[in-house]
């Protein structure tokens, strides 16, 4: 009895709670870091058990009712503390709108040729095209990190001119306004050993370089342990997690956050925003080609967006339109940022037009509306019905221009006119101030081309090879050399790049193709000509240097394992390494020979069977130096200790050893090495490393800055000769 009893008590306590819990949920609609808007907000469906109408005011009521409400219990529920974003030094996150990640590779940032950095390039570039930029995010690394054992900082100290350098041009970023970030890379636990935790090892670099803060890439929120380094070294960092926090509570100390978001018809409200509103997002959608979604979101929400273009070395560029649009968002959002922070935030904000939302943005004197329409139709008329206050004038910021009501009842009624998929700001104030006059003025001038007449055709950008002159032919087989028959060659060859999957832009254009592409199939006759037996060694490299005298002008990193201008003891037999591109062209010119096409590599080693490896179709691991996992590389082989992994015509060490250069590929902004038949060096833990590519039917992409950074333990290469 007494078990009966307790039995059928428990299942009512059981009841009750699971009743209470209920009744402590929100009514609101997640999905990651985004809030869904009110239901009735959405596109019409032939499946709605009612008939299609436009949200009452009372529903967009009733959704931030519900909204304030979740927001007040979480923020309790996670001990939400404001210090972060009261801090001095942080502030200026709360109006960083518009950042790129920028990859130190891009030509616009940095000129080989002159050997400098072209900051004000880059940056004039950015206002020219859409208006601007007001933080960076500085890339080294990924995706060649990997390539050696060179660490995430190693690669920061190994950029042109060293620290010296990065401190120059992170200066020169302040200079124009602009703050800067590096990214810290958590998964970057197969390299070097730094020998200190990484929120020590990055603040103090960073702090060296009088950077600004860290990006946490692939993080779910960047640890408080970068927090506490960098303060305590008197240089406090802003915190920018990638996948946003882990926790809501992680909003405590990371300032910032990247947005990877999901569009609909009704535009999201950010969950990290509405938590706390100084907090910034910066949306970023890559691989888009049209950003009419993301732009709109963020206006909606007052936040940022992420002007990413140079996409690990594939250009991705904004379309004209994209630009235009971006430039006055990034003007309004840049002149009220005092206002987009407003606790008071108000996102559905009543509004006349079914497909238009607003988002209002009250302070004691005045009130904005920022407002996207996502019909794709124009919308003009009645737009907005807001109280009536004595003195209050309005002015339409996205067109320049002061708007006059038509007053009923108690309500001030907003007549104005917006673009199909575009965009309207409304400012209601006593007075104009002079920064909002110059607004006002400037928008004016804007808004008389109409978005839709500037292009939203999205274009890949060609690529070209760098030419390599013919050498004087030979007659006969010079040393160390065999000849390669002539032929019609299939030349089949895919890039292993992580990331890109098959978009247009992956990878390199070949001549004959109209863009970059990551799979290749082309059918050529290649020349007769001589290959190297081997890559060329220590030995062979120090006697071009010593009858040279070959000095290069950017001299860091350059042959960085010889010592007092030779090589270790027993190491002449195997391959030079730590040379650049522009190194191994001068020893090939010097030599009269030059470097191979990689179709010629890849015949050379393959023959016209169209095998995997140089020696057939199965993987024999005898036939290659045994791969070194360890977190220091070790010396490469020998070149000619395996010799079963030969090549039908008798070319040896083309796959395992080291990286060989081949050709160049360059476009306005980046410029690329094709390196073959991969290397003994493996580092383990991250899918992140530079990939491999042993077979005969791949190869990887290297992006080029400058030879310091360029120059690897892992890259050397061989030579070719013309035959007659």
């Amino acid at each position: 009895m007494f078990r009966r009893t307790f039995t059928a008590g428990f299942a009512a306590l059981l009841t009750t709670l699971a009743a209470s819990a209920v009744a402590q949920d929100t009514p609101l609609k997640m999905q990651g870091e985004q809030i869904e808007g009110p239901s009735c907000a959405g596109l019409p469906e032939w499946f709605m058990l009612s008939q299609p109408r436009p949200c009452t005011d009372a529903e967009f009521k009733t959704w931030l009712s519900d909204a304030r409400a979740w927001r007040g219990e979480r923020r309790i529920r996670v001990g939400s503390n404001d210090s972060e974003y009261t801090r001095p030094e942080l502030l200026w996150t709360q109006s960083s709108f518009i950042q790129p990640q920028m990859m130190v590779h891009d030509r616009f940032f940095y000129d080989p040729a002159r050997r400098s950095y072209t900051v004000a390039r880059y940056l004039e570039d950015t206002d020219k095209r859409y208006g601007g930029i007001d933080s960076v995010l500085v890339w080294p690394t990924y995706p060649n990190i990997g390539v050696d054992d060179r660490n995430q900082y190693d690669l920061v100290h190994d950029m042109p001119g060293g620290m010296e350098g990065v401190k120059s041009f992170v200066a020169e970023f302040h200079k124009r306004g602009v703050k800067v970030l590096f990214p810290t890379m958590l998964w970057d636990q197969g390299t070097r050993v730094e020998g200190k935790p990484d929120a020590v090892a990055l603040s103090e670099e960073l702090a060296e370089a009088g950077a600004d803060g860290i990006n946490g890439d692939t993080l779910q929120g960047v640890p408080r342990t970068f927090r506490e380094a960098s303060d305590n070294l008197h240089h406090p960092l802003a915190l920018e997690p990638e996948l946003g926090p882990g926790s809501d509570e992680q909003l405590n100390w990371n300032n910032m956050t990247w947005g990877y978001w999901k569009y609909g018809f009704t535009p999201t409200v950010s969950r990290y925003k509405w938590m706390e509103p100084r907090h910034m997002v910066n949306i970023s959608n890559r691989w888009a080609h049209d950003h009419t979604d993301d732009l709109q979101f963020a206006f909606f929400n007052g936040i940022g967006f992420e002007s990413w273009e140079n996409v690990w070395g594939i250009w991705n560029g904004i379309t004209p339109q994209d630009g235009e649009a971006l430039r006055r968002v990034s003007a309004i959002e840049r002149a009220e940022k005092s206002l987009l922070i407003s606790q008071e935030w108000e996102p559905y904000a009543p509004v006349r037009n079914y497909g238009v939302f607003a988002s209002k943005w009250p302070a004691q004197s005045e009130t904005l509306w920022t407002i996207v329409n996502r019909n794709h139709y124009s919308v003009s008329g009645r737009q907005l019905a807001v109280k009536h206050v004595d003195g209050v004038r309005y002015f339409d910021l996205w067109n320049g221009i002061e708007l006059h009501a038509d007053r009923e009842g108690d309500h001030d009624v907003l007549s104005f006119s917006m673009e199909a998929n575009g965009y309207g700001a409304v400012l209601a104030t006593a007075t104009l101030n002079a920064d909002m006059q110059k607004l006002m003025r400037t928008m004016h001038t804007l808004s008389e081309k109409p978005l839709a007449s500037y292009s939203h055709e999205w274009k890949t950008l060609p690529q070209q090879l760098v030419a390599i002159a013919k050498t004087k032919p030979a007659k006969s087989a010079p040393d160390g050399m065999k000849l390669i028959a002539a032929t019609e060659y299939l030349f089949r060859v895919n890039g292993v790049e992580i990331e890109g999957t098959n978009d247009e832009g992956v990878d390199v254009q070949y001549p004959g193709e109209g863009s970059a592409r990551r799979y290749h199939e082309l059918k050529m006759h290649v020349g007769a000509f001589y290959l190297d037996t081997y890559p060329v060694t220590n030995a062979e490299f120090k006697k071009f240097v010593d009858a040279a005298h070959y000095h290069p002008a950017d001299h860091h990193n350059f042959l960085r394992d010889w010592k007092n201008g030779s090589f270790p003891d027993g190491w002449a037999n195997k391959p030079v390494t730590w040379v650049s591109l522009e190194d191994a062209r001068a020893y090939a010119a010097w030599a009269g020979k030059r470097l191979p096409h990689e179709w010629e590599w890849q015949y050379a080693a393959q023959g016209n069977d169209g095998r995997e490896y140089p020696w057939g179709n199965q993987w024999v691991a005898a036939n290659v130096p045994t791969p070194d996992k360890d977190r220091n590389e070790q010396a490469a082989s020998d070149v000619n200790a395996h010799a079963a992994g030969a090549s039908p015509f008798g070319i040896e060490d083309l796959v395992g050893n080291v990286w060989q250069w081949t050709d160049e590929y360059t476009d306005e902004h980046t410029s690329a090495a094709i390196l073959r038949g991969g290397s003994h060096y493996q580092p383990q833990g991250s899918r992140w490393y530079f990939p491999q590519a042993y077979k005969l039917s791949q190869h990887g992409k290297y992006l080029l800055m400058a030879p310091s950074l360029d120059r690897s333990a892992s890259i050397g290469f061989r030579c070719a000769k013309d035959a007659e």
